[in-house]
């Protein structure tokens, strides 16, 4: 017991003396490690914040000046237009019919440099870039934000709707992962016009129309799959493009099939370079800057990101034909 107490009492004073010496210096260089990591991320975000705000004001003071210069212009034009119309008013009404003959040269001068003015046309040049302000750095930073945040994987209430999945399909019971069957079942569900019935494909219950949404799907060991957002109005009848997505102007898609990884919409096909096999997927769309992006959690890398006007709500969006895919929450 003598022996047992001297143990004890050498553990108490050496042991966890020096764990607890270890310990303060552990974590002394953790909070520095973390101070230089937020101080190098805050440098580098203020630089690249400046950087585009640069960018944004010099792509408005451009905006500006093709304005102006057009207005310049076409306020000269519409003078000069003003002039001619009044000197040629001015000839046919204080013109006798018989002088008239011999100013038909004039008068159709007068009307050739009408014409030459021109119409004026709306292009992209008077419209600001909205490219101006892509930052690959703010961008992933933000994406990495939203998706690995206090609200990483986004709703809870955002499952797949049954009524639209693919007889081709089996739903689980918590109604967040889909399974592509092997064999066709023998007895078809009920028909729904919700329901596709010949791609499958299956869309999220929640529709997205205001603010920013996230969502995260573990997609496994699936070797075929998509992931993206679509039109509620896309087609659900049919094998064909219309009702496939990524292959019409309803839907946007990112996927996958025999170790190759792409971006499709309206039927264009954009190959992907990824790094190492994705295991879940995120998906973001920013309703008020329009933007749409895909995101690998794991490695904080933007797979895709597309701007686009988006002119109804938007419905997630999901295809499967090679094991399962599930909606993490």
């Amino acid at each position: 017991m003598q022996l047992q107490a001297l143990r004890i009492d050498k553990f108490i004073e050496q042991t966890l003396e020096a764990k607890k010496q270890k310990l303060q210096a552990a974590a002394s260089r953790a909070r520095e490690q973390v101070l230089a990591q937020v101080s190098a991320t805050r440098e580098a975000l203020e630089r690249e914040e400046q950087r585009a705000l640069e960018e944004v004001q010099r792509e408005q003071e451009r905006v500006e000046q093709c304005l102006l210069t057009q207005r310049a212009h076409w306020g000269q034009a519409l003078t000069s237009l003003s002039q001619t119309r009044a000197r040629l008013v001015h000839t046919l009404t204080h013109t006798a019919d018989a002088q008239l003959v011999t100013s038909v040269q004039e008068i159709a001068e007068r009307v050739e440099e009408a014409e030459g003015v021109g119409e004026p046309c709306d292009t992209e040049q008077l419209n600001l870039n909205p490219a101006c302000a892509d930052s690959k750095l703010l961008r992933g930073l933000w994406a990495t934000a939203l998706l690995l945040g206090p609200n990483a994987y986004g709703s809870p209430l955002l499952k797949f709707d049954e009524r639209t999945v693919s007889p081709l399909l089996s739903l689980s019971d918590d109604l967040r992962t889909l399974t592509f069957l092997q064999k066709k079942p023998r007895h078809s569900p009920p028909y729904d016009p919700s329901r596709f019935d010949s791609w499958p494909n299956a869309l999220g219950s929640l529709p997205v129309s205001s603010g920013t949404h996230s969502w995260v799907v573990d997609v496994g060991q699936s070797g075929a799959f998509k992931v993206g957002v679509c039109y509620a109005s896309l087609e659900r009848k049919g094998s064909g493009n219309e009702a496939r997505l990524g292959y019409n102007a309803q839907s946007w898609a990112l996927s996958r099939y025999d170790d190759e990884y792409s971006y499709c919409h309206a039927g264009k096909k954009v190959p992907l370079q990824v790094v190492r096999r994705p295991q879940r997927i995120g998906l973001l769309v920013d309703w008020p800057c329009q933007t749409l992006l895909f995101y690998e959690p794991d490695s904080c890398a933007v797979l895709y990101a597309v701007t686009q006007h988006f002119s109804d709500p938007l419905l997630p969006a999901f295809a499967v034909t090679d094991r399962s895919i599930t909606i993490l929450h």
